[in-house]
């Protein structure tokens, strides 16, 4: 009896946790797959989503755009360091934008749209579960997945590719200038090595990547808020749990994708 005391007491925190890892997850798919229809059902409501891409997207853009300028101009000093050492200054511009277009721009962009607007939006949809206006919206005869979260999803998916592009621009940009008016190196070399190896895949990738984070990051914040419990503990809580959930699965698929773009040479 005693094994077998030690063996729970050893092993049942985890297998517990386990479990409720797997029941979040298999709540979390059903309830977005059942809430697909509603993206091809009338009302539309256009209005709300252009709301949402002005909170969601606008909102996000000035800090978007200067963690994009100080990660270019910390990079252009970094890659010169490196490649200084072996002479080859004039080499170092297309792993720069490689480094910029194809991983932290897309990866930065948004953990920076998480902070602001993804953890805005689960404290929005907690406090409205808190406060019980959820249930009322349904009572009205609303379907409230519908009109709270699925013009947030499309939102935040339109929304979060734009912004990589503009990181993306204004992160070279500044990496262009560091390098070309502080560091020294030949501005024809450096745009011509761009040019020279510049490929569609590059400038893709970077959006796809956007496009993917940018749904993924919505489900999780839209799911969390949505059912939040405990008053304004539980709001805390939900807001949390929406920026540490999102900000993991963005490294996670981050990997999978550049992995898979790798494996098919893209």
């Amino acid at each position: 009896m005693k094994w077998i005391e030690a063996f729970f007491s050893f092993f049942g925190r985890p297998i517990v946790a386990l479990f409720s890892i797997f029941k979040f997850l298999g709540n979390f798919v059903l309830f977005h797959v059942h809430l697909i229809p509603s993206y091809f059902s009338r009302p539309f409501r256009f209005r709300e989503i252009l709301i949402q891409i002005e909170t969601i997207g606008l909102g996000s853009f000035s800090i978007i755009a200067l963690s994009s300028i100080f990660t270019g101009m910390v990079l252009a000093i970094q890659f010169y360091q490196g490649f200084h050492r072996f002479g080859a200054e004039e080499f170092m511009s297309y792993p720069i934008f490689l480094a910029i277009t194809r991983e932290l721009g897309p990866v930065f962009a948004s953990l920076m749209l998480v902070s602001r607007a993804i953890s805005a939006m689960a404290a929005e949809l907690g406090t409205m579960r808190v406060n019980e206006q959820i249930d009322a919206i349904d009572l009205l005869g609303i379907d409230s997945k519908k009109f709270l979260i699925v013009p947030r999803i499309l939102a935040t998916s339109i929304s979060l590719p734009l912004l990589v592009i503009i990181f993306d621009f204004l992160g070279n940009i500044s990496a262009f200038c560091i390098s070309t008016f502080v560091l020294d190196v030949n501005p024809i070399q450096y745009q011509s090595m761009i040019a020279q190896f510049l490929s569609f895949g590059d400038l893709f990738t970077s959006i796809l990547k956007g496009f993917i984070f940018g749904i993924l990051v919505s489900l999780i914040g839209s799911y969390i808020g949505f059912h939040t419990k405990g008053g304004a503990k539980g709001v805390g809580k939900s807001t949390t749990q929406a920026v540490v959930f999102s900000a993991i699965t963005i490294f996670g698929a981050n990997y999978l994708l550049s992995a898979f773009f790798l494996a098919v040479n893209w």
